[in-house]
């Protein structure tokens, strides 16, 4: 069995709330948006473990989601890559992201854990909808 399924329940998850949920199937070690750039967008700034990973989902409370569509979901060996159309406003400033085919990025270990995340995103248009 792939690691598609464990991808699919996620997100499904998310669309429950079940934060738990998708924290159980993480790495204790979880690389959460390895790579990342910003510093400054709550949301995409680099992260490790569980806690790091409860911190990114704790996060999302400064956002009212609109849009959150998994649409494509790919996968190869110890990879899984999701295609996503994303519709938010930041709350704190009233600006709109709204982005189509948003990456998502999950790595997996050989127990079958996620191991590493990342979004890829318009990192200036995420920057520019936080910024007062």
């Amino acid at each position: 069995m792939g690691n598609l399924p464990t991808v699919q329940a996620i997100y499904e998850a998310f669309g429950r709330g079940d934060v738990p949920a998708i924290l159980s199937r993480l790495a204790n070690t979880v690389e959460w948006e390895y790579g990342a750039t910003s510093v400054e967008v709550p949301w995409l700034q680099a992260r490790r473990g569980r806690e790091g990973a409860a911190a990114f989902f704790a996060s999302l409370a400064a956002l009212d989601f609109k849009k959150f569509t998994p649409k494509t979901f790919l996968e190869g060996p110890g990879v899984v890559v999701v295609l996503l159309d994303v519709e938010f406003v930041v709350k704190a400033t009233g600006k709109i992201v709204a982005e189509e085919d948003q990456v998502h990025l999950w790595n997996f270990n050989e127990q079958g854990e996620i191991s590493r995340f990342r979004h890829r995103v318009d990192t200036q248009k995420h920057a520019l909808a936080w910024a007062r």
